[in-house]
């Protein structure tokens, strides 16, 4: 660690960059979900159309993160994580200016897959850079304020869509993540990296991840773990109105209220799951008691029948804030891989999860025309929730776990 890094505090720039480069990517990954109704009316779309087309833009932004995270992991392994962490700020943002120029479906959807593709990269250097930087005891709580402090994205969204324009709400978030660049003259890179940039130890390289089965092990379990995040937010939260429906609940819900009351709540578990594991030193007892949370605000869910839209957004908060185990889960996948393959994983990871959201809908979409919207909803999330609680029991403690080491 060299003699700058010592002295690096939970509230650093680098920790700053990080927290506000995932607060804007929060803002531009959810913006479309708080504002698909009202965009894709102004197209001209009604009922079916509106549900059928943002589920399919929703699919194609997540692919965009699925192929960004190799090509952002791969860089960060290989050119440092600073590279990462500015390009991906830099294509998201320009994307989003694009997005408020879209006057067609598909130019929407296009908008939409390159902005994931930026969107992939923040993330995940964000919180290898924070991890490199941060002494391990004060690690998880760096992370968690990272996370916490981005999330909170998500509800300025919704607040920024009440009092502008679908376009305008575009633009705002191009135009902060362009600013945020400015900040970028204050950060400096990871002395781990560093240590290695030079040498001859393999970097960034992904077949690594499959050539060995302990390391692949690690690598889908990893993955597993955050499932329930984008089925709650993906299925639960985004579709609220149309589970209000056939819940009868008296009076409209708004998604995109619903998902500012679930992400208001996931960014305050997002910090007190850093503070818990801390309390218990275990990174699996305070996921375990996320999980808990989340099936109980799950089941809770599903038994809103005749309830008011109220109730709706106050259970989302309840299964968000279950799943603000995202910070955790991150770092999780940061602490167990080497300096050389670190970038990589921390950063395909979170992107599989959130690409994974394509097949958990489809798998949904399979089982809706025999079922219906609620039972396939609840079927999706048993086996959502069983994947995810056997990868937890079977990975690896990363508490206190020292990061100076490579992979071989």
């Amino acid at each position: 660690m060299t003699s700058q890094e010592k002295h690096i505090s939970l509230f650093s720039i680098p920790v700053l960059v990080a927290a506000l480069g995932y607060f804007v990517d929060i803002y531009d990954l959810l913006l479309f979900l708080i504002v698909r109704i009202k965009s894709l009316a102004d197209f001209g779309l009604s009922g079916e159309e509106i549900t059928t087309q943002g589920l399919r833009i929703t699919s194609w932004q997540m692919g965009g993160l699925l192929i960004g995270g190799f090509l952002w992991g791969i860089m960060g392994d290989k050119k440092g994580r600073l590279s990462v962490l500015f390009g991906s700020i830099l294509l998201y943002s320009l994307a989003n200016v694009a997005n408020g120029f879209a006057h067609t479906v598909n130019q929407y959807l296009i908008c939409r897959f390159i902005a994931g593709i930026g969107l992939a990269g923040e993330l995940g250097a964000g919180i290898t850079l924070v991890s490199e930087l941060i002494s391990k005891e004060k690690r998880g709580i760096a992370t968690s304020l990272v996370a916490g402090v981005g999330l909170t994205g998500a509800v300025v969204a919704f607040f920024i869509a009440q009092h502008f324009e679908w376009r305008t709400c575009y633009f705002i978030g191009g135009g902060l993540g362009l600013v945020l660049l400015l900040l970028r003259v204050r950060v400096f890179e990871s002395g781990m990296f560093k240590n290695i940039q030079h040498t001859a130890v393999s970097k960034g390289n992904l077949l690594m991840f499959f050539t060995n089965a302990a390391r692949f092990r690690k690598y889908l379990f990893s993955i597993l773990i955050g499932l329930p995040t984008w089925y709650v937010i993906g299925i639960l939260v985004s579709f609220s109105k149309e589970a209000g429906v056939e819940m009868n609940i008296s009076g409209e819900i708004d998604p995109g209220k619903a998902v500012m009351y679930a992400y208001a709540a996931i960014s305050v578990g997002d910090i007190l799951i850093g503070l818990l594991s801390q309390l218990l030193k275990s990174r699996k007892k305070a996921l375990f008691i996320f999980y808990g949370i989340t099936a109980f605000g799950i089941i809770m869910y599903f038994r809103l029948n005749d309830a008011t839209p109220q109730a709706m957004y106050w259970v989302c908060a309840l299964v968000g804030f279950g799943t603000g185990f995202w910070a955790i889960f991150v770092t999780m996948a940061a602490e167990q891989f080497g300096t050389n393959l670190r970038a990589t994983a921390t950063t395909t990871i979170p992107n599989m999860v959130r690409g994974a959201l394509s097949l958990i809908i489809l798998f949904f979409n399979s089982l809706k025309a025999s079922y219906g919207f609620l039972h396939a909803a609840a079927y999706t999330g048993i086996v959502v929730m069983l994947l995810s609680l056997v990868a937890a029991y079977f990975s690896e403690e990363t508490y206190d776990k020292d990061l100076n080491f490579t992979e071989e």
